[in-house]
């Protein structure tokens, strides 16, 4: 016991004065005996400092822990949102030593510079007094006011590096130029080729682009068909037992952050608390970050009013375009504290024990496992026709086509949320493209061009999904727009993207993200065709669809529907969603709807390639969400 006392913010104050953290706490009233008696045994499990275990569990308010922990060290306490740090002390250049190290210049009195540091020890002292001079004087601020100086005085900065940092050190790979003068040069000639042939050899040309277009969405549905066998059949590689779950010892579990990008989402705020505060894994280790947009005051306010504990940090990053996830997410990875770090949307509900099997899984993995896909899901799944096609929809993608992938060594277009990673390679390779617009499909991409790979998590995360129409087909067509990007940057060079990603890979490449394009695309005029033809029996069409070619194409038409009608009932069934079984047989009327959806994404591409449409959330009924969100937490 007396050796848990001694461990705060240090074991035992410099100044010799005998007074122990957790005991003085205890004589101001800022705690009571049985907070500290627990906080001590949550110690012994975490292994953390007692000040951050108590303020993690909301137990202390960080200015009341902070100021006690000056008078122990013997220094000054300095509220920095009162008595701001000084611009002209601080460099801009070294924010991310500041944020690492937990310190910021303050002030220069007396041609004396004082340093305001949040968790000292005796060896930072000695370390800032042999960088900064011997007669560097020191003052102990809160955790929250050092971020929140940060962001005051290296906004700009930050911003252009969130921004630009990967479109200046890499612009190859870079959303940021939509096309390149080759690939205009290669489309118009492709153009040029086609309409002289339709001009020249009407029937031989449309007979090509037909067979050609059959080929690439024969293959397409061929690697899926493909994907369902080797998905169904194999178990993840990252399942783990309950058993191994129990033995995880609290003390060696890693720093866990947690981003949460929000933007018009102060509906869903209470709901997030909720989610968050639901999380199995010790408090004092999580690093949550609620990542905001400056501008969006109502959702800043309903994060402030929502009462949540210390280890939860508002990150607010200024306006500025582009305005898109994957720019906040640069932003707020600069203050992430964690070895691993994982996305989650702001309606999002994540199995309890997600984090601890990922910590699980990752110290299963290889070495060049550096990200983990979470299956998602959708609480809401029974609302409507549209969130029914929806979760059929995702039951098959995530719980079947990614393993499948993970299986084959295919790039996995990762989901936009609950996605695991080990953070030093994503600030290794930049980060997110702040210029696509489904940023994480590009990094799934990416991390498989450079070596590494991306498993499938078994565990949960039930979303909400969209319930109406105009929403829907707005977070659609950002989606395609974002594999569109993702096509174009990674067929800049063709024969590089071959040699990093293989034979095999280069083409699951070709039929997954290029045919989840190339496929909705098609299917408006093919339908149409097949339509007037069974419609009205017409032989308009025999010059240019001979009868072999015409039944090759019913064949593939009726038998690739009816065998993807066929899987998404089959995901369906096995994900427990029995109910959706028969509204598989809707599922043209949904490619409709995803036709529409690329359509516009195209157009966006040309016009607005860079813009991000706003999903709404909170739209479902809110008793649907809390009895899911209850179920999911009861796991």
């Amino acid at each position: 016991m007396e050796d848990l006392l001694r461990r705060g913010w240090p074991a035992e104050s410099p100044a010799g004065d005998g007074h122990l953290i957790g005991e003085r706490l205890v004589r101001a009233g800022l705690i009571r005996r049985e907070q500290l008696e627990k906080a001590l045994a949550l110690q012994r499990e975490s292994g953390e400092p007692l000040g951050r275990v108590l303020m993690a569990e909301g137990w202390i308010r960080p200015l009341d822990f902070y100021r006690e922990l000056a008078a122990q060290w013997g220094l000054p306490f300095v509220n920095l949102v009162d008595e701001p740090a000084e611009a002209e002390v601080f460099d801009t250049a070294r924010h991310d030593e500041y944020a690492r190290r937990l310190y910021v210049p303050w002030r220069r009195r007396n041609g004396r510079l004082f340093l305001a540091l949040a968790e000292p020890d005796a060896d930072l002292l000695a370390r800032l007094r042999a960088e900064y001079g011997p007669e560097t004087g020191f003052m102990l601020t809160s955790r929250l006011d050092i971020v929140w100086t940060i962001q005051r005085l290296a906004s700009e900065r930050l911003v252009s590096e969130a921004a630009f940092y990967r479109a200046a050190t890499d612009p190859d790979h870079s959303a940021r130029r939509v096309v390149t003068p080759m690939q205009m040069v290669f489309g118009a000639l492709a153009c040029g080729v086609f309409l002289a042939g339709l001009l020249l050899k009407p029937g031989s040309t449309v007979f090509a682009g037909h067979a050609m277009l059959g080929c690439l969405l024969l293959g397409s549905f061929l690697l899926r068909a493909f994907l369902v066998w080797r998905g169904s059949s194999t178990f993840y590689q990252s399942r783990s037992t309950p058993e191994e779950l129990a033995a995880l010892v609290p003390g060696e579990l890693p720093v866990y952050s947690v981003l949460v990008p929000l933007y018009r989402d102060a509906a869903v705020v209470p709901r997030l608390a909720k989610a968050l505060r639901s999380l199995d894994y010790p408090r004092s280790k999580l690093d949550i970050k609620l990542v905001l947009e400056g501008d969006d005051l109502e959702t800043i306010e309903a994060c402030k009013k929502a009462g949540l504990e210390a280890n939860v940090e508002l990150i607010v990053v200024p306006p500025g375009l582009p305005r898109t996830k994957p720019k906040a997410l640069n932003y707020a990875l600069k203050f992430a504290r964690g070895q691993f770090v994982t996305i989650y949307d702001a309606e999002d509900l994540p199995q309890p024990d997600q984090l601890k099997k990922a910590v699980l899984a990752f110290r299963k993995a290889p070495w060049d496992v550096v990200c983990l896909q979470a299956r998602l899901n959708y609480f809401n799944w029974n609302e409507n026709w549209l969130t029914r096609l929806f979760t059929l929809e995702y039951s098959l993608w995530f719980d079947w086509y990614l393993p499948g992938l993970e299986a084959m060594g295919i790039p996995i277009p990762l989901g936009g949320t609950s996605n695991h990673f080990r953070i030093e390679v994503v600030r290794a390779v930049g980060g997110w493209d702040p210029f696509n617009v489904t940023e994480d499909a590009d990094l799934g991409v990416r991390f498989t061009m450079g070596g590494w790979r991306v498993g499938v998590l078994d565990s949960t995360t039930f979303e909400e999904a969209n319930c109406h129409l105009g929403n829907w087909v707005r977070q659609r067509s950002r989606w395609v727009k974002g594999y569109m990007q993702t096509w174009l940057v990674y067929m800049r060079r063709p024969w590089r993207t071959f040699r990093k990603l293989g034979w095999k890979g280069f083409l699951g490449f070709q039929a997954f993200i290029g045919g989840s394009v190339l496929g909705p695309l098609a299917f408006p005029p093919l339908a149409a065709m097949f339509l007037y033809w069974l419609a009205t029996g017409s032989r308009a069409l025999d010059p240019l669809f001979t009868p072999p070619v015409l039944d090759i194409s019913l064949l593939l038409l009726l038998l690739g529907n009816g065998l993807l009608m066929y899987f998404h009932l089959l995901a369906a069934w096995y994900r427990g969603r029995h109910a959706l079984v028969f509204w598989a047989v809707t599922l043209p009327l949904y490619y409709l709807l995803m036709s529409a959806a690329a359509w516009k994404a195209l157009w966006q591409l040309a016009i607005r390639p860079h813009y991000w449409e706003k999903t709404e959330h909170g739209l479902t009924r809110m008793d649907i969400a809390e009895e899911e969100g209850d179920a999911v937490g009861a796991v």
